[in-house]
């Protein structure tokens, strides 16, 4: 079942906020892998000695986490008339907001002074959670466009 109704796909390829997510989803992926990368070699005492890198990469995949969503929300709201949580893209809107749960949580249980151990695994769940939250945006985005090279197949405008 398709995604977008032939306006909705019409005011997604006109929205300005398609594009902007567009550049903003790499530079979120590039924070995940620099601070994933970053935490391993703080564990594994590698090149990074200060816990303060793996603070600071969380805080600024917060950021732009949160960023994402909020220019997220105005795409889903020109596009399907909801801010957050409209019925097409539901599951990615639930796993931002889990995600989003668990990098503040990394802050609430930092601010708490609870040990390393457990903010690192804290960032590492953050960071799964955006990897799954991205994956299964990713295999859908995937699936719109073969359904929609299919749609223009079977209409005569793709030979």
């Amino acid at each position: 079942m398709p995604r977008y109704t032939p306006e909705q796909l019409e005011r997604r390829n006109a929205s300005v906020w398609t594009k902007v997510q567009g550049i903003l989803a790499p530079i979120q992926f590039l924070m995940f892998i620099v601070g994933v990368t970053v935490t391993y070699l703080y564990q594994a005492h590698i090149w990074i000695d200060n816990f303060y890198w793996i603070t600071f990469f969380v805080i600024l995949k917060t950021l732009m986490l949160v960023l994402i969503f909020v220019t997220g929300g105005f795409f889903e709201q020109e596009v399907f008339g909801a801010f957050a949580f409209a019925p097409e893209f539901f599951w990615e809107d639930f796993g931002s907001a889990i995600a989003m749960v668990v990098h503040i949580s990394y802050f609430v249980l930092f601010f708490m002074g609870l040990d390393e151990t457990i903010l690192i695994r804290t960032a590492l769940l953050a960071y799964l959670s955006y990897l799954v939250n991205a994956a299964q945006f990713v295999i859908r985005l995937l699936l719109e466009k073969h359904n929609e090279k299919k749609l223009k197949r079977e209409s005569g405008e793709l030979t």
